[in-house]
């Protein structure tokens, strides 16, 4: 019979601490502004689902989801921009 030996980790990559590392929490605070907008458009479809929408109701909507494509053209180019260097 074979015994199975375990080894301990040798890479860095393989030991997980629990905390997000310093490029998760960069990609976090440059997508927190869309999260933001995310979190907004949810609260103002939450506010309609029990009664119908009023007209204030309905231009909060369209305000957060305007912010929300806003908000992602902005990452997306913001992210193309890091990605190309920035050459234009």
């Amino acid at each position: 019979m074979k015994s199975i030996i375990t080894l301990p980790a040798t890479s860095g990559a393989l030991a997980f601490d629990g905390e997000p590392s310093d490029a998760e929490l960069d990609a976090i605070e440059l997508e927190m502004p869309l999260i933001l907008a995310e979190v907004d458009l949810l609260d103002a479809d939450i506010m309609t689902l029990d009664r119908p929408a009023t007209e204030l109701d309905e231009r909060r909507i369209r305000r957060a989801r305007r912010r929300v494509l806003v908000e992602r053209r902005d990452l997306t180019n913001r992210v193309g921009l890091a990605l190309t260097g920035g050459a234009a």
